[in-house]
């Protein structure tokens, strides 16, 4: 999916909504765990009533490949269900030497089809550049996260005062271009965003951390947003786990219809 037409899809739902797929055999309704695939059916009943208010879709893999073979097969079945102009994103913060990058590029971009990945940084360029040689896909790079391990590094100053979280910012800049890379920039950060958006003005960032991590939503589109959005902000369980019962899907809708509407106000207020 390219620039435009992800612009266009938020565009057309006023909404820059990703939901979460974090589907957890242990939180899943009680109700689904004696199908075939219970995390199929959960997924698939999430995205039904979702997808008029999602722009994007967000599969945690590690919850699909903990059940081994089987999961994968349902990860693919999942994202061969999300409707095809809504954008997919492969949340499994892949990282390694070229070599192997290209496979775990491969693996995502051509064998699942997915239009984007969540990418490690720390072991440099040639751990990123490989995906960003597929056309019309996508990196989002780790650059300011939300965990409170984040500090540990990200916030560590080198001798100029400057935080190692720019560095990625501005070194990444080299590699790739707003068509190709987003940035994972937490939303429990504030103020943050905004010196990140100064450093990276037209790239998109993916946005956890608003809901259930107590993250501002109009704080991340004050200082987050530009003239072609530059957002997708991304709730997991504050949707799909809003019901625990039979419920569950339509439950999720309302959540996903709450935040749409609010989203409408700030695109109606920021471009």
């Amino acid at each position: 999916m390219t620039r435009a037409e992800l612009f266009a899809q938020i565009q057309q739902k006023s909404s820059f909504l990703s939901v979460g797929l974090d589907p957890d055999m242990a939180k899943i309704p009680a109700h689904l765990r004696s199908e075939s695939d219970p995390i199929f059916s959960f997924c698939k009943a999430i995205i039904e009533e979702t997808a008029d208010y999602a722009v994007a879709y967000k599969p945690n893999i590690a919850f699909f490949e903990a059940l081994g073979s089987k999961g994968w097969e349902t990860l693919q079945k999942v994202q061969e269900f999300i409707p095809k102009d809504i954008f997919t994103i492969a949340d499994a913060k892949r990282g390694d030497i070229g070599n192997t990058s290209t496979l775990y590029a491969k693996a995502f971009f051509e064998t699942m089809d997915f239009d984007s990945i969540t990418v490690a940084p720390y072991m440099g360029a040639d751990s990123v550049t490989p995906f960003l040689e597929f056309r019309e896909k996508w990196v989002i790079l780790l650059a300011l996260t939300s965990n409170v391990g984040s500090m540990d590094f990200q916030l560590i100053k080198d001798e100029n005062g400057k935080p190692l979280y720019q560095s990625v910012l501005e070194k990444s800049q080299e590699w790739g271009s707003p068509e190709n890379l987003m940035y994972v920039v937490g939303a429990t950060r504030g103020e943050l965003i905004g010196e990140v958006r100064k450093i990276v003005p037209d790239n998109f960032f993916l946005v956890p951390g608003v809901g259930a991590q107590g993250g501002s939503l109009a704080d991340v589109a004050k200082y987050g947003m530009n003239a072609h959005c530059g957002l997708l902000v991304n709730s997991s369980r504050g949707i799909i786990y809003a019901s625990g019962e039979k419920d569950f899907a339509k439950v999720a809708r309302t959540e996903a219809v709450k935040l749409q509407a609010e989203m409408k106000v700030l695109l109606e207020k920021y471009l």
